[in-house]
């Protein structure tokens, strides 16, 4: 094949090629911050033969599977669940890493709850067990189990929904029943867990100003978030407090809300400058191409440059691969790049020995 160093020697098809790989890694980068497991304080109260939803989330991790889940009481511990190994019979996890691997969400079903699940279930991330992780064993969701021949509970706080999803711009219902009336005090709305848990709304203070009651009647404390944002997405929690202690009495098992955003404007944008800067190059190739194909000396080895379209081992996609040795100015082991909604990845190679 002809030489092509008028292509990779061109300064501007250095400066084409970079903007283009600047552009398509753009939308994907984003910050990392340090991991945080969270999960609701409680209690939380559960029915004798139901469904217990614990929740978990940990920030600054979608993909991590160091995280387990243990149970504490009466001084003794047991794993209930572990996301790298084990069969643990009678638990699932409320969103399979299968269909959604990058959920952040690490929450989980024990399913037929017994008397014997009453305890404190822990959201551990497993740095070994240093004094730090037996510290976190402070912590954790408390949980009560009623019985089918104990007394009725003087409150039993109902959030049926499990998962909202909702366009950017929306109203959004979040339902939340309460019967009984335990001791006196408020019920509020708060979303996320631990110390970084926001207030949204307080039947007895100040809430937030997109935030309403929606009473329709005396045991109905849903609330109305209006004109939702993509900033509304999280876990909702409605918790009745004890005004006597000023403490949390019992916790609702959650709300998950995940607001969707509308098409961005600059998208589109972003997406025709990638393709109008990728049909540059490949115009820049056929030019070079054409030349080098007129010429009538050879070029050493060490400067030839090739593309060629060939498949994945790992993909049906098709590839550009470009090989060679290219000018100072361009990095090198770039890797793999994927134009951002076509099926074009480039590859950036240099030649074997």
């Amino acid at each position: 094949m002809p030489a092509l160093t008028c292509l990779a020697h061109s300064l501007p098809f250095s400066l084409l090629l970079a903007l283009f790989l600047i552009l398509s890694g753009a939308s994907e980068a984003g910050g990392q911050s340090e991991h945080q497991v969270l999960q609701p304080e409680g209690p939380m109260l559960v029915a004798e033969g139901d469904t217990l939803l614990l929740r978990c989330t940990v920030a600054g991790s979608c993909t991590d599977d160091r995280i387990q889940w243990v149970k504490k009481s009466s001084q003794k511990s047991q794993e209930i669940y572990n996301f790298q190994h084990g069969s643990f019979p009678g638990v699932t996890l409320v969103t399979p890493w299968t269909l959604e691997p990058l959920s952040c969400d690490y929450s989980i079903y024990i399913h037929n709850v017994t008397k014997e699940h009453a305890g404190t279930y822990h959201c551990l991330r497993l740095d070994g067990m240093s004094a730090d992780s037996e510290g976190k064993l402070e912590e954790g969701t408390a949980v009560l189990v009623k019985g089918a021949g104990d007394p009725k509970p003087d409150l039993w706080i109902i959030q049926p929904q499990e998962l909202v999803v909702v366009t950017a711009g929306d109203t959004v219902l979040l339902n939340c029943t309460v019967l009984g009336d335990g001791p006196p005090g408020p019920i509020r709305w708060f979303r996320g867990s631990g110390l970084n848990r926001e207030a949204i709304y307080n039947f007895e203070g100040m809430s937030q100003a997109n935030v309403t009651a929606a009473q329709a009647s005396s045991n109905d404390f849903s609330i109305l978030l209006h004109d939702a944002s993509n900033k509304d997405t999280g876990i909702y929690y409605c918790v009745k407090f004890q005004r006597k202690h000023n403490r949390q009495y019992l916790s609702g098992w959650g709300s998950r809300l995940r607001v969707t955003d509308l098409p961005s404007v600059l998208t589109p944008v972003l997406l025709g400058l990638k393709a109008v800067i990728l049909a540059t190059l490949l115009l820049a190739l056929a030019a070079c191409r054409k030349s080098s194909g007129q010429e009538n000396f050879s070029k050493p080895k060490s400067a030839v440059h090739s593309l060629k379209w060939g498949k994945s081992e790992r993909s049906a996609r098709s590839t550009l691969l470009v090989l060679g040795d290219f000018p100072p100015g361009l990095p090198q082991g770039l890797g793999s790049w994927q134009l951002q909604g076509s099926d074009v990845p480039i590859l950036i190679s240099s030649p074997p020995a």
